[in-house]
């Protein structure tokens, strides 16, 4: 590796010799978690996570076009249809495939990044993502914490249990899968955010992302916390504990993300997370201090990876 841990960049540029862009767009879902009077995931925005992405009301090739046309500036070369916001498989599977598709067929696009829940992916589903398994294909799953109180403070809306199978059941197919974690919950410190890490590391999964917890204006977490403040990690805090959880993951696990993205205009706390550059600077540097690596600590047939 060039980096001290394992980037979707590094990653992308081994397989394809150059950077390819995750194009973010809308699928028009909503999440079972929204059903029947409930309102989500306590962190959740109005916009379900996809802040960034276009309006829904556009085609698939509008929101397309629009973000390529952002991406002007950059190599941008190929591309990755990452359907983002709220629960991308909460639908019937015809009309999952017609959208997927749909993606597909646009010019330069490679693949798919499908970002749902563990309790939406039945045997209906698994079955037709399976059948991309020949592009580049990954399931993205909310976890954000294995420890059962916190999740149902989070109002996350299912058990452990869903989320181990759904794991299992990727990788019977084959089907990479990418697992989000968010350090900072509510009620939570460094040790339960490291035992998420330590329940997750050996389950074959391909990649992961790492948030930072941060208070958006348009989510039930802001009146949560006006009502009841709990401490908010610290700059420092969160990329101590980013370099603690990737020193114990296996090196070939897929870093998708190292921190998180709020909408500055309706983010409330912690300001420094706005400051995506920063952290993860922060996270390099120290990392390089600690003369660390992604899985340094990680244990696998054994063997302990050295320094």
């Amino acid at each position: 590796m060039n980096q001290r841990y394992y980037s979707l960049s590094e990653y992308f540029k081994e397989k394809y010799g150059f950077k390819i862009y995750k194009l973010g767009i809308d699928g028009g879902f909503s999440c079972p978690n929204r059903q029947e009077g409930k309102r989500g995931c306590l962190f959740c925005s109005e916009k379900g996570a996809g802040e960034f992405t276009p309006d829904r009301r556009k085609t698939i090739p509008e929101q397309i076009k629009e973000q390529k046309s952002n991406l002007k500036h950059k190599d941008a070369i190929k591309f990755l249809a990452y359907f983002q916001n709220f629960t991308n498989t909460y639908a019937d599977p015809r009309h999952l495939k017609k959208l997927y598709d749909e993606a597909l067929e646009q010019k330069d696009i490679i693949g798919l990044s499908i970002a749902t829940r563990p309790d939406c992916l039945g045997e209906d589903v698994l079955d037709l993502i399976e059948q991309y398994n020949k592009k580049e294909c990954f399931v993205e799953l909310g976890l954000q914490t294995t420890n059962e109180k916190t999740a149902s403070l989070i109002r996350r809306g299912y058990d452990n249990c869903f989320f181990y199978c759904s794991i299992e059941n990727l990788n019977q197919r084959k089907i990479k899968s990418v697992v989000h974690v968010i350090a900072g919950l509510p009620g939570e410190q460094k040790e339960d955010f490291l035992k998420t890490i330590e329940d997750i590391k050996d389950l074959g999964i391909w990649g992961i992302k790492f948030h930072s917890l941060y208070i958006q204006k348009d989510s039930d977490l802001y009146l949560h916390y006006k009502k009841a403040s709990f401490p908010l990690l610290e700059k420092e805090e969160y990329i101590d504990w980013v370099c603690d959880a990737l020193e114990r993951i296996p090196a070939s696990m897929v870093v998708h993300r190292l921190t998180g993205d709020a909408d500055k205009s309706l983010l409330y706390k912690p300001t420094w997370s706005a400051d995506k550059l920063s952290v993860i600077g922060g996270i390099q540097k120290e990392l390089k201090l600690r003369k660390s690596f992604q899985g340094k600590y990680y244990a696998q047939e054994g063997e302990r990876s050295k320094e």
